[in-house]
């Protein structure tokens, strides 16, 4: 019997082997973004006051590690683990776990081009909600100056947008030295700077418009967004599909290792059936003869 088990069928070691390779990386990495965020949060002292997660009026980058990096450890987990056990159960789970993701992923990227002026607002929304708490976290306030210089613009629409933060607005009983001003980030660069000099945006506000555009980047960061996919759709597409077809080629990989995991258990238990059909047969044969003579 155990010579004839595996004759018909067989799993793959090369789909197994490579499935789990692959997300083994993607564990590692999963637990690494993980520790990057509670080692954030521990430093924020999030960690020993958890109500202060909510404090925060805009987005925590630390969520964005703290998402990802769960997602993919999960992923990860179930198959690495399902592959090297030939467990069909988190096989299944993986790929069903990566089904959801492509599908939510093509929802999200069809409704972002029906309802995109929705998706604007919205973008506006968030934007001038993440500006009002600046100050609030440093790792947002890193997140905004990073996206400012990146894009080379200020605020959601325009530099006033920064009226909403409570250190830039420029109402008469605002005591910051702030008043009036933008952020470092939101300067234009002199190459001849090595320095970066963070009161650049004091009192900029305060001048006329037509001199403002001398110190300090005008456009607004969603229309600056906006130019950026189109100057960059190519490579934005390319990326979504690639992407895609990752995902897809992990479900089939999962579920082409699945059936052949099913297949050499069916085949397993029908030798069984075989083989346990056939002692009863021999069995049976032994004590006829035995009951003749």
């Amino acid at each position: 019997m155990s010579g004839n088990h595996y004759k018909g069928q067989e799993v793959s070691c090369c789909i197994k082997y490579f499935i789990f390779g692959f997300n083994i990386l993607f564990w590692l990495l999963g637990m690494a973004l993980v520790g990057i965020g509670l080692w954030a949060w521990s430093e924020k002292g999030v960690l020993s006051n958890i109500s202060s997660i909510t404090d925060l009026g805009g987005l925590d980058p630390v969520w964005l590690f703290m998402v990802v990096g769960g997602v993919m450890f999960i992923l990860g987990f179930a198959g690495c683990i399902g592959a090297l056990r030939e467990n069909t159960f988190l096989l299944k789970f993986f790929s069903v776990f990566l089904g959801i993701i492509f599908f939510l992923e093509l929802t999200t990227g069809v409704l972002a081009f029906v309802f995109k002026d929705w998706i604007k607002d919205q973008l506006n929304l968030f934007i001038n909600n993440n500006i009002r708490a600046y100050r609030d976290d440093i790792d947002l306030q890193n997140l905004i100056d990073f996206t400012q210089e990146y894009w080379e613009c200020c605020g959601a629409f325009g530099a006033d947008d920064w009226n909403l933060n409570i250190y830039f607005n420029c109402t008469d009983g605002n005591p910051s030295r702030e008043k009036c001003g933008v952020p470092f980030s939101c300067c234009t660069k002199d190459p001849a700077e090595d320095v970066i000099n963070t009161q650049c945006g004091y009192d900029i506000r305060a001048k006329p418009d037509s001199e403002q555009k001398d110190y300090i980047n005008v456009k607004g960061c969603v229309p600056q967004f906006e130019k950026w996919l189109q100057d960059n759709l190519t490579l934005v597409a390319g990326i979504f599909i690639g992407v895609a077809l990752l995902q897809i080629f992990g479900i089939c990989l999962a579920q082409n290792l699945v059936s052949d995991i099913e297949a050499v258990q069916a085949s397993c238990s029908r030798s069984l059936n075989a083989s346990s059909a056939r002692e009863r047969s021999e069995g049976f044969a032994d004590h006829l003869h035995r009951c003749v003579h």
